[in-house]
């Protein structure tokens, strides 16, 4: 079976894209994640198919950074599929597993998608202290809750648990008892 393996980074990005490379790649399975590459074990998905692979399926992505951000993620995958004895084809980079050529190719570009990830996260830092300098950059903005303080005086109350409190601010416990001491000061 072809095992086609689709991700973009975040909700908003579009994979039409990656699943019409799919398609004309006659993929058998689609797996689809809207998640960062950055941790495989927050990408259902790919998870999923992992557990989904079987001897003799053939996973196909339509590229290296696709399936994995870092050197050591992805050939931790790889060695997991190959254990599997299920190959791997990466369409851009042109990377087939069964050759000893497409494995030393893998380690390659692996490390080169690794690099670019770090080169992006370092133009995003030095961006945003540029920005922060020049007095542009203040932070993402605070999301303002307006029942904040009616729930918050329930709480207070005891006539709801902090857990009613944070699911109807729907906030997280940090979050919760943060604002919750900004409030007092």
């Amino acid at each position: 079976m072809k095992i086609g393996y689709v991700r973009v980074s975040t909700q908003e990005q579009n994979t039409i894209r990656q699943e019409k490379l799919m398609e004309s790649l006659n993929v058998d399975e689609l797996f689809l994640d809207k998640a960062s590459g950055k941790n495989t074990k927050q990408r259902p998905e790919l998870q999923r198919m992992m557990e989904y692979v079987r001897k003799g399926d053939t996973v196909v992505v339509e590229s290296i950074s696709r399936f994995a951000r870092n050197t050591r993620d992805l050939l931790e995958l790889v060695e997991k599929l190959t254990e599997k004895e299920v190959e791997f084809i990466s369409q851009k980079e042109a990377i087939d597993t069964t050759t000893p050529t497409g494995k030393f190719m893998l380690t390659v570009f692996g490390a080169v998608a690794e690099l670019e990830r770090e080169y992006i996260l370092q133009r995003q830092q030095e961006g945003i202290a540029i920005a922060k300098a020049n007095g542009i950059y203040k932070g993402r903005k605070p999301i303002q809750r307006p029942n904040f303080n009616q729930v918050v005086q329930l709480w207070r109350e005891g006539e709801i648990s902090a857990a009613e409190a944070m699911r109807r601010l729907d906030l997280k416990p940090s979050t919760f008892y943060r604002k919750v001491r900004e409030e007092v000061v």
